[in-house]
């Protein structure tokens, strides 16, 4: 965010400056139609105001303009965004939203569960190598990383795993000599 500000600050300070000196028509020509493009709205010369804080910007470095900033958005009361950004906002808001709805109908029906964890708490080692193939192919990690994951075991599977799906990965681990516990 700072270099594309940085960008746009000096971007607009070569156009004031261009725009104040003298020049031939093909080069204005050029000026305005660059203008043209990287403006999505056509504005009025900015004050002399305005103009003297975007050269003070331009010329600031990397970690200033970082500085700046942070001590505008806490002069102005702005909340740091997560690194998803804007399209990430509306999943992570809706996200507590669920869990309070669930929470809310939990109390009212706790007779049956329907969604489980699944924790891989032991392996036969004769059978790792095949514990490992079928947690390769079960979470989508790679050959090293479902060696790592086994070997790490007890550890969390999967979640929010529906029941019929998670007594058949039980019972397939343990056909191949691993224990996995539905939680």
């Amino acid at each position: 965010m700072a270099m594309s500000c940085r960008f746009v600050a000096s971007s607009c300070a070569r156009q004031l400056r261009s725009a104040t000196s003298s020049r031939s028509s093909a080069q204005m020509l050029r000026v305005s139609f660059t203008t043209r493009r990287c403006n999505s709205t056509e504005a009025a010369a900015p004050s002399p105001k305005i103009a003297d804080i975007v050269e003070q910007i331009s010329k600031l470095t990397l970690l200033e303009t970082a500085d700046l900033v942070s001590s505008l958005k806490s002069k102005l009361n702005i909340p740091d965004m997560p690194i998803g950004g804007f399209a990430a906002a509306p999943a992570a808001a809706a996200a507590p939203a669920a869990a309070a709805e669930e929470a809310e109908e939990a109390p009212a029906a706790p007779a049956e569960k329907t969604l489980f964890t699944l924790k891989l708490q032991s392996i036969d080692a004769a059978a790792k190598a095949k514990v490992i193939k079928e947690v390769k192919g079960m979470l989508g990690l790679s050959l090293v990383d479902s060696k790592k994951f086994v070997e790490s075991a007890p550890k969390m599977m999967k979640e929010n795993v529906p029941k019929e799906d998670a007594e058949k990965i039980v019972a397939t681990m343990k056909e191949l000599g691993a224990v996995v516990v539905m939680e």
